[in-house]
């Protein structure tokens, strides 16, 4: 019996650079490789035949040829040399990945591991991203040196070598260096090739290892097989088979640069010497790929994530699959890489396969959108709410993505109020529920608005049954006006009126709240039967006449300042929006006609506190009491009678906008009259109480709210 390794022949690395390649060889362009392009004698032979020639070095390239960077890799240096130069680059995306490390640790100061044998290209190359200055390991029993063991370490290694080995050496490393960084950068292809080798080999009586004699991974594969099994032959063409050999159980397994036309040669050349003689056509299959075909939903391996596609690995397939990125997700902001990485496993959906180009083209949307329609049509049944993220305007609406599927829901529908401009909903994340479906065109239709609606019935069921005078909510500020600022406190709006604000005099809500705010606000009044609710938000202990009550006392000096001017004295601003009156007769200690003569607007002064009067908002202050009184003279030459002082009755206001509703000039009585003063007539008496109600009734600004 003869089984195949599944994993037998190209990886994706040497496949990919092998038929890039001889594609360029059908557009008759020179071509010239950077060393041989794999370790098979037959394909480099065959390629020379189609003019593609092979060199060492770069200044050894003719520049009328295009330079081919072979699936190994090439030091950075390489690529400067190769400037101005037309080239194409087909170095593995494993290998690029580690390039990417080392130049990465290097820069940092790291020093660079490779385990992997020093002469292999791949091994060059990788050591050119370091300045060469890596140190490669071959051998289990490398030792140290005292100053290694402090450095900081970074290793990785050879895509090929042989994983069981490559373990031992980083144990070996951890327990002796300080500091390491172990990146294991064996393929996935070599690793799963290397695992199958192993356990066919353990159940054969002759292993066959097919690959050139220069091949690495073809010798890892070889002495892994020949320590499980003795009868193992490395060969390089069904030509170096041995001969006359019958076994019961035959294993063949191949190098990734061994092609599949040499792995079949040497399968039908077996095939004649096997007992039973088994049909060569079933023998084979164990290796050819299974058949491929439209609609089929297989698991793959993601080998290499690019700018607008992704390469996946169907397993036992001959050819690797291709899954451009528009058929990855539906989302158009994402890129492949935001989806994917290289090693994720994932169910993919067989568009096409083309046998003549070795294409297979693969799709995740068209899957995705197979397995959440029947979500979709269960949601839609069941009434259930589903999360979606907008990823496009259209005409008449929006599409969302819901589980790879597209809901299209009409602008109307889109939110609770109308929206002008639909692109900026594109990029939000909704919640909707389906309200039509049609399952023979895969139409869905869904909306946000009926959710809305029934969350915002729900809640004014919920505010009315609860809702009170004085009771307090969190509120939002929806909108502004230029009467006040309306605000939703739980499914209801309720307005604040713009005296309601801010404790200062205020010509615009905006001064105070924006939209989207959240206020603390209580219900000042409410209306069950016209729906209107009447909100507070000024907070007594903001009271600007709150706070100087709990600061000001009587007789404490202060500092304020000269704010406005009357006639019978000066306002002077003790803190905002707290004004007190310094009288025209406490401005000095002498007689002056009017404040100005000495005071200035916006001058900064210090008053005693001679009355306070919180219930009308009224502060005396005085500067004159702060004057020193002068020492008096006891001897006077010649004393001059002081002309007699009007006094002055007033009423006053603290509020700037207020003006002094009466100033009444009184005459001084002779002293006589003082000392005696005459009776009151009733009319006079009356008069006098008339002019006393007046004053009493002058409200301030304050009182009048």
């Amino acid at each position: 019996m003869i089984k195949v390794a599944k994993t037998a022949g190209f990886c994706y690395g040497v496949k990919r650079a092998v038929d890039s390649v001889y594609d360029e060889t059908e557009k008759k362009k020179k071509l010239a490789t950077l060393g041989h392009l794999i370790h098979n004698r037959q394909v480099i032979e065959d390629l020379e035949e189609k003019g593609v020639k092979s060199y060492t070095k770069v200044e050894e390239i003719p520049r009328d040829m295009t330079v081919v960077i072979r699936a190994h890799g090439v030091g950075e240096n390489v690529y400067k040399e190769l400037q101005g130069r037309d080239y194409i680059d087909l170095t593995c995306p494993f290998v690029s990945k580690i390039h990417k490390i080392v130049s990465e640790h290097h820069k940092k100061g790291y020093q660079i591991v490779i385990v992997g044998d020093r002469n292999h290209p791949e091994v060059i190359g990788i050591n050119g991203w370091c300045g060469n200055e890596a140190l490669i390991i071959n051998a289990l029993d490398y030792e140290f040196d005292d100053k290694l063991r402090e450095k900081d370490l970074c290793v990785v290694a050879q895509t090929t070598i042989n994983r069981e080995f490559f373990v031992e050496i980083v144990q070996n490393i951890k327990k002796t260096c300080k500091s390491t960084l172990i990146f294991d950068t064996i393929c996935s292809a070599t690793k799963d090739r290397q695992k199958e080798a192993d356990e066919l080999s353990r159940n054969s009586d002759m292993m066959i290892v097919i690959g050139g004699m220069e091949s690495s991974n073809t010798r890892k594969l070889f002495e892994i097989s020949k320590r499980n099994c003795p009868v193992t032959y490395h060969i390089e063409t069904f030509e170096d088979l041995p001969q006359k050999k019958t076994y019961n159980k035959i294993g063949i397994t191949a190098g990734a640069s061994t092609p599949g036309s040499i792995i079949e040669e040497v399968v039908k050349a077996m095939s004649e010497n096997v007992k039973n003689e088994e049909n060569f056509a079933e023998l084979f299959e164990q290796y050819e790929s299974k058949t491929l075909n439209n609609g089929d939903i297989i698991d793959g391996t993601v080998v290499e994530v690019r700018a607008n596609e992704v390469i996946v690995d169907l397993g036992g397939f001959k050819y690797n699959g291709q899954l451009a990125a528009d058929q990855l997700t539906d989302d158009p902001s994402l890129k492949p890489s935001d989806v994917v990485k290289e090693g994720d496993t994932i169910k993919v959906y067989v568009v096409g396969v083309n046998d003549g180009e070795g294409k297979v083209v693969l799709s995740r949307k068209k899957l995705v959108a197979m397995e959440s329609w029947n979500k979709i049509k269960a949601a839609y049944e069941e009434e259930k709410i589903l999360e979606g993220k907008i990823i496009k305007a259209v005409k008449g609406g929006v599409i969302a993505l819901t589980d790879g599927s597209q809901v299209f829901i009409p602008a109307r529908q889109a939110s609770g109020r109308f929206v002008q401009d639909l692109q900026s909903l594109v990029g939000t994340t909704v919640t909707y529920k389906i309200i039509e479906i049609d399952d023979r065109r895969k139409r869905v239709i869904g909306s946000v608005r009926v959710l809305i609606e029934a969350e915002r019935k729900a809640r004014e069921e919920k505010f009315w049954a609860d809702a009170e005078v004085g009771k307090r909510y969190q509120g939002t500020v929806k909108s502004l006006t230029s009467f006040g600022a309306f605000v939703d406190i739980g499914g209801v709006d309720g307005l604040v009126h713009i005296s309601e604000l801010s404790w200062n005099k205020i010509k615009h809500p905006s001064e105070v709240v924006k939209e989207g705010d959240v206020l603390d606000v209580y219900i000042k009044d409410i209306n069950a039967e016209t729906k209107k609710i009447s909100l507070g938000y000024k907070k007594t202990e903001d009271n600007p006449w709150v706070i100087a009550q709990s600061k000001i006392n009587l007789g404490d000096v202060i500092k304020c300042k000269i704010v406005r001017m009357m006639p019978f004295g000066a306002f002077a601003e003790i803190m905002p929006n707290v004004d007190g009156l310094i009288h025209i007769s406490q401005i000095a200690d002498r007689r002056i006609t009017k404040p100005e003569d000495v005071l200035t607007i916006g001058e900064e002064v210090e008053a005693k506190v001679t009355d306070l009067n919180w219930e009308d908002k009224k502060i005396s202050l005085s500067i004159r009491a702060l004057i020193p009184v002068p020492e008096k003279v006891e001897e006077v030459e010649e004393e001059i009678p002081a002309e007699p002082m009007k006094e002055e009755a007033l009423v006053y206001s603290t509020d700037p906008e207020v003006e002094v509703e009466e100033v009444i000039e009184i005459e001084p009585a002779e002293e006589e009259a003082a000392e005696a003063p005459a009776a009151e007539t009733p009319a006079e008496e009356a008069a006098e109480a008339a002019d006393a109600e007046e004053v009493a009734e002058t409200e301030t600004p304050a009182e009048a709210e």
